[in-house]
């Protein structure tokens, strides 16, 4: 308090004093113990209302010391256990934490990682990832403008997220401890592969298969894809101490529909310490496309037979020509071919609207414009008579499927009627026209979609003989009929919505995070909050059944199966209110990535100690780390002074005093007959 506050308090005291004496004893004709006690009271309660005006205020000064934070993070993935260094990430974590001199100049706080970071000093070496992503910048959030030394116990092996050594500060610097065997030893691994989720029956579909190799020898390896029993393919590999990788790229034959899982298997006839990473499994839904086309027009063209040929070329499609007056029903094709329609088409547009089936409508100089102009809502034709040539324009952004150009600017012109070709509606072109090079900004191929319904245009007639030119430039017809290919089967596949949609993968790996995914609409196709979604999984092995709920998130229904075994296991999820259910399977494949590793990665954690000014250390110089902790100049202690100023009584606390004091008075006074 300084002191017009003390002498405030003094004068308040004195005058309080005064007027309680001058009032109940200076006055008073008798001198007795009550009036006494009364004065007493009343001096209280005026010396409590003086308080309260003053208000008067205790200023404290505390000293208090920050000690920069120590960061030990321990990883705790099982590869730690894999390479037999539980024991020793352990040692080297107890010898840091329970270090006095440590304590003395540093905070030290205990994190774990695996696939998370958590701030925990409880290790039991079971994560089934190693993600160094989270450290650096949770670290950094929860250090705000602090300098600070980390510490990471690791064997440095990393299995997910970026690339470690560039995601801390240089600011900051970083210790790694190595735990686990550093010695270099002859190993074969497969790295990575490559490989479609899906692919077509009876079509073959890539394998790229990525090896590394560790070691100083020449070797030869052999690669083998086997299902079951049955090697499909195998293949020749050479290494060397100059060549420590390799790629192989195989084509396999899809011969059964459904879930196919395969093994790649690496091994040569050197000694190795670990073979778990000479094998990966993988697996491939194999998708029976098999669907009906139907070719509809009232005219003979070329086109007509280039067209078959490119879609019968995929053993799965089956193509049907049908003039237009023949056209009895539509039901049991995917998609319809309309060639050039007219009037007498009018029939078979009322039939693909009744069956709901997706349309390719191409336009050429017997096209009736007017009768396109009454029977779809995409494009709006203004034509003249005249006939014009047109040139392709290959639209890089084009995303409604992968296609490759296939030189489509150096391809014939196709014949259209000269005139404008207006978008109604939204559509994506593929090819965008061009008349002796000059782009007319109207398109050439272009493809829709509106409620479930897919659309396909092509403007112009003879493309028979982009056909013959591609097989000309490249000895086969194979490019185009993959181009018609791709276009059929965008418009085999439909969107239409349904009340439950379910979205999960065919297939994952032990290990890895399995999320279903799942949406309920009611009758008006709105996403239902008030769905109550749950899902039976079943182990077909072991007949094994377990029970979950789906949980709401944002937009969809979620739940984790994470911790089932490998095998395989069906599904139905279920909407409990109306009966509503999708029934699947899916494949957990058995594989374990942190059992890939057969050393630990010094040279990796040793970048990352140059990388922030730290250094390298081995479980058997933690003597040498801590010195260098406590003799670096970098961290000291943060001297803090606060101040805090507080009331010397609450004034609700004052209130209450003073009301009880003039309440007492009150009461005595009544009693003894004084009011």
């Amino acid at each position: 308090m300084n002191k017009s506050t003390i002498l405030l308090l003094l004068l308040s005291l004195l005058i309080a004093g005064g007027l309680s004496f001058f009032q109940y004893y200076y006055k008073a004709k008798s001198k007795s113990n009550l009036n006494l006690f009364l004065a007493f009271l009343r001096f209280l309660s005026l010396f409590g209302i003086f308080i309260l005006l003053i208000n008067p205020v205790i200023t404290r000064n505390t000293l208090e010391v920050i000690k920069p934070p120590l960061s030990i993070v321990v990883d705790n993935s099982s590869s730690i256990v894999h390479l037999n260094a539980s024991k020793t990430a352990l040692e080297s974590y107890q010898y840091l934490s329970n270090s006095k001199k440590l304590a003395d100049k540093f905070n030290i706080q205990s994190y774990q990682f695996d696939s998370e970071f958590k701030y925990l000093d409880i290790f039991d070496f079971k994560g089934t990832q190693t993600n160094f992503d989270g450290i650096a910048e949770k670290l950094k959030n929860y250090n705000r403008n602090l300098i600070y030394p980390t510490v990471i116990i690791t064997d440095g092996n990393q299995t997910s997220g970026n690339d470690y050594v560039f995601t801390f500060d240089n600011t900051n610097k970083v210790f790694p401890i190595v735990v686990g065997d550093t010695t270099k030893v002859l190993d074969l691994k497969i790295n990575q592969l490559n490989v479609n989720k899906y692919a077509f029956y009876k079509n073959k579909f890539p394998v790229e298969v990525f090896m590394n190799y560790s070691g100083d020898k020449n070797i030869q390896a052999e690669l083998s894809i086997s299902q079951g029993n049955s090697i499909i393919a195998k293949q020749k590999v050479s290494f060397s101490s100059t060549n420590k990788s390799a790629t192989v790229n195989l084509l396999l034959p899809a011969e059964r529909v459904g879930v196919q899982v395969f093994k790649v298997t690496i091994l040569s006839v050197e000694k190795e310490k670990n073979t778990y990473n000479n094998t990966k499994n993988f697996a491939v839904e194999i998708l029976n496309q098999k669907t009906n086309i139907a070719i509809i027009s009232a005219i003979t063209h070329p086109d007509i037979a280039a067209l078959k040929r490119s879609i019968e070329s995929n053993e799965q499609r089956k193509v049907t020509i049908i003039k237009p007056i023949e056209v009895n029903a539509l039901e049991d094709y995917a998609v319809c071919i309309l060639y050039q329609p007219n009037i007498s088409f009018k029939s078979v547009f009322e039939q693909i609207k009744k069956a709901g089936v997706n349309a390719f409508i191409i336009t050429g100089m017997h096209t009736d414009f007017s009768f396109l102009n009454q029977n779809q809502n995409y494009f709006e034709f203004k034509m003249s008579g005249q006939p014009e040539d047109f040139t392709g324009k290959f639209n890089e952004q084009f995303n409604q499927f992968a296609i490759e150009n296939i030189g489509f600017e150096n391809l014939p012109p196709l014949e259209n009627p000269f005139g404008k070709i207006i978008s109604k509606s939204s559509v994506s072109v593929l090819l965008s026209s061009k008349i002796r090079n000059i782009d007319t900004d109207a398109p050439l191929l272009s493809f829709a979609e509106s409620q479930g319904k897919r659309m396909a245009f092509l403007f112009g007639e003879n493309s028979w003989r982009w056909r013959l030119q591609t097989n000309i430039n490249n000895q086969s017809f194979d490019k185009y009929d993959v181009f018609i290919d791709k276009t059929i089967q965008f418009l085999v596949l439909n969107n239409s919505k349904k009340a439950l949609i379910v979205n999960h993968e065919n297939f994952y790996n032990s290990g890895e995070s399995i999320e279903i995914n799942a949406q309920f609409f009611n009758k008006n196709y709105e996403f239902d909050e008030k769905a109550h979604l749950t899902i039976a999984v079943r182990n077909t092995k072991t007949k094994q059944t377990k029970n979950y709920d789906l949980l709401k998130s944002n937009s969809s229904y979620k739940v984790n199966l994470d911790g089932l075994e490998p095998g395989n296991y069906a599904f139905t999820v279920k909407e409990l209110n109306t009966n509503n259910n999708y029934t699947s399977t899916f494949d957990i494949l058995d594989f374990d990535i942190e059992k890939q590793f057969v050393n630990s990665d010094a040279e990796k954690l040793n970048q990352l100690a140059s990388q922030t000014r730290g250094k390298l250390y081995y479980p058997n110089q933690m003597e040498q780390l801590e010195q260098s902790l406590l003799n670096d100049s970098d961290y000291k202690a943060i001297q803090k002074n606060t101040i805090s100023r507080s009331p010397i009584i609450e004034w609700y606390w004052l209130l209450i005093l003073i009301t009880l004091f003039l309440s007492i008075e009150w009461f005595v006074r009544k009693y003894n007959g004084l009011l």
